[in-house]
Parts: structure tokens; C-alpha cells; sequence
């Protein structure tokens, strides 16, 4: 018996051309929480930085350009990917945390929202296509994909575009070592509803969130710099607890969707894991295998791009997708039958996880 299954029509992304290296923030004055000065030196901490997250680099945005303006480069090359006509969608989700941000003016722009701007710049005239926003830290796009599989298998439409856009860039505070981890970036993916006698696509997912003790383990602070003049408001993190709580937690969700899909471990091809931190992915990674008794993880199961990329919130695991898709990875290849599974973590706390059969 045919059913409804959400799958990957097209994907696309935007990668920034602006290229900063750990080098660039040689110079940097770094300030710890409490307002005092780091003493060390700042080619002991870029040292240890990479040590700990493998960023070697990251793309910030040029000065003329916002999320929204990302986001519809991202969505116009996963439409030309796709070769759909832009006037049949349903739906324009776009999943971000802090609206469109000016290099010169650093507030968030909300309205209209983006996903209508977006609608706007790529010149969608059907009144049909019904488009929002999702804040749901870096985990959002992953919810807007999981949002649009549920309106897709109700048979009330036909195709969404799921982005994820953040331009972090804009609103790390300078004087904070954990700017070095932020980046700008874009992911697109489309996805169609088919009838389909075998499951494919989109086979489960499961999500997580935990308010009660850890909804402040990121949050907008002042400068740590006590002298600093301006009167914005950066994103803040408590590092270390947030790596205990999402190494304790994202396993466990992972596996309650492996569960539900009824899929093994060693039926896996690739696990596409939000772009955080390189340590904490690879720890998560031991201990999902670690819930299942297993001792060796297979080789190449992890497509990376944070030591290129760093870390573009929403837009790592959609910008994963599309690298891996349109075979843009040197060693990552995928084909009919693989099973992926997607999963991310992020403010909130949020998390969730996406088990995805390609057709």
C-alpha cells in the first residue's frame, strides 16, 4: 500500500567569501566573564582553541549583506538544484535566531520576517505559498524539516524550502574568546512528497527540549570587555556545561529515533551532526556507539566542515546536506538505500534528530 513520504528534492547553500583565520585574532584583547583581562597570550589561546574545535577558519559575511540576503542565495541554488518551478511551493520556512543584523546597526530586524523577505527577493507571486520563521536555536532548520515533513504527509501540500541562515558574525562580542567559534552561512533544502510503497525518506525523528535547568546555558550579555563603549548585547555561553548536557542528552535521543524507525546502528551510513564544537561531536559520537556496546566506530561515518566553516548555528547541518548530496566532499559519498541521521543541539536547550532513507 502507497503512502506519503517527505523527500530531498534539491539542497543549496551559501558559503561566505570572507575567509578569517585563528591568525586574525592575534591582536585581539580577550576578557573573561567576571570583566578581568586573559593574561596569556593570545597565540597560547588560538593554540588551545584549535586544539579543542579544530576551527582553523571561518567565513564571516561582507558588510552589505544580512541573513535574509544568504538565505535567498542558499534557497536559489537548491531551486535550480531541484528544477522546480519557485511558484509551486507550499511552504518558506526559514529557521534563524536573530533576524537580519546591519554590519552598522546591530538589532535584530524581525519584521517583516525573513522567510517573507525571502519570498520577496526571489520573486514568488503565488499567494499560496505560505511563509514564517522558526527560532529554535541551531537546531531550527532540523525543526523546520521535521515542521514540513508533518504538513507534507497530511496531504495538504506538495513541497516546501526549509532554510537555515545565521549571520553570527554580527553579534559575537569581540573581547569574548567564543567568537572564534562563530560564523556566517546558509543552507536550503527542498522537500516533496511522494507516494511510495517502501519507506523512503524521511522515516522518523525525535526531539528534545530542556528548559527547566539548562534554558540559560546560552543567552545575550553585555560585553565581557567592562570598558567597552557600545551598549549591544552578544551571545553568551557557559561552554562547559553545555558540552556535559550535550553529551549526556543527544545520544539518547538519537537512539530513541533509531528506535522508532526500527533502524540498527550498523545500518548507518553517515550521521550529520550540528557543527559545534569538533571534540564535542566526536565525544557524542563515542557515546551513541558506547549506548549500543559497540567499541569501534566505522571510518568515515562524519562528514566535518567546522575546520573550514566553524560554527554557522542553523546553518551547519543544512550546508552539510548540500555538500553531501552535490558530492562536494572528496570523501564522503552517498547513494540510494543509505541511511543518514541528522541531529543537532542548541539553545534552548534544544535538541533533536532526523533518520532520512535516500529514494
Amino acid at each position: 500500500m502507497k503512502k506519503l513520504y517527505s523527500v530531498i528534492k534539491g539542497s543549496g547553500c551559501y558559503i561566505p567569501e570572507k575567509r578569517v583565520l585563528n591568525e586574525d585574532f592575534i591582536n585581539k584583547d580577550f576578557y573573561e566573564s567576571d570583566g578581568n583581562k586573559i593574561n596569556i597570550p593570545n597565540e597560547e589561546i588560538i593554540r588551545k582553541f584549535e586544539k579543542i574545535t579544530d576551527i582553523k577558519e571561518r567565513r564571516h559575511v561582507t558588510d552589505d549583506l544580512v541573513a535574509s540576503d544568504i538565505a535567498c542565495f542558499a534557497a536559489k541554488d537548491a531551486i535550480i538544484n531541484s528544477g522546480i518551478d519557485k511558484e509551486s511551493l507550499d511552504y518558506i520556512i526559514v529557521a534563524h535566531n536573530f533576524g537580519d543584523v546591519k554590519k552598522n546597526n546591530k538589532r535584530s530586524d524581525f519584521v517583516p520576517s525573513l522567510a517573507a523577505r525571502v519570498k520577496n527577493k526571489l520573486g514568488i507571486k503565488n499567494p499560496k505559498t505560505i511563509s514564517f520563521d522558526l527560532a529554535f536555536g541551531c537546531p531550527g532548520w532540523l525543526m523546520g524539516i521535521i515542521q514540513a515533513d508533518y504538513i507534507l504527509r497530511s496531504g495538504d501540500a506538495k513541497r516546501a524550502l526549509i532554510i537555515g541562515t545565521e549571520t553570527l558574525s554580527r553579534i559575537s562580542d569581540p573581547h569574548d574568546r567564543d567568537s572564534m567559534l562563530y560564523s556566517d552561512g546558509a543552507g536550503a533544502t527542498i522537500l516533496e512528497a511522494i507516494e511510495s510503497n517502501e519507506p523512503v525518506g524521511i522515516l522518523s525523528h525525535a526531539s528534545r527540549s530542556d528548559t527547566l535547568n539548562h534554558a540559560f546555558l546560552l543567552w545575550m550579555g553585555k560585553s565581557n570587555n567592562p570598558d567597552y563603549k557600545g551598549d549591544e548585547l552578544f551571545l553568551k555561553m557557559n561552554g562547559r556545561k553545555l558540552y556535559e548536557y550535550a553529551l549526556d542528552t543527544v545520544p539518547l535521543v538519537v537512539k530513541e529515533n533509531l528506535e522508532k524507525a526500527n533502524i540498527a546502528l550498523e545500518q548507518v551510513e553517515k550521521l550529520l551532526i550540528h557543527q559545534a564544537n569538533a571534540k564535542m561531536d566526536d565525544a557524542i559520537l563515542a557515546r551513541l556507539f558506547k549506548l549500543y556496546n559497540k567499541a569501534e566506530i566505522p571510518e568515515n561515518i562524519m562528514p566535518m566542515t567546522i575546520a573550514e566553516l566553524g560554527n554557522s548555528s542553523v546553518a551547519t547541518v543544512p550546508t552539510l546536506v548540500s555538500l553531501l548530496f552535490n558530492n562536494k566532499f572528496s570523501n564522503h559519498k552517498v547513494t540510494s538505500g543509505n541511511i543518514l541521521v541528522f541531529a543537532s543541539v542548541g539553545a534552548g536547550m534544544n535538541i533533536n534528530s532526523l533518520i532520512y532513507k535516500i529514494p
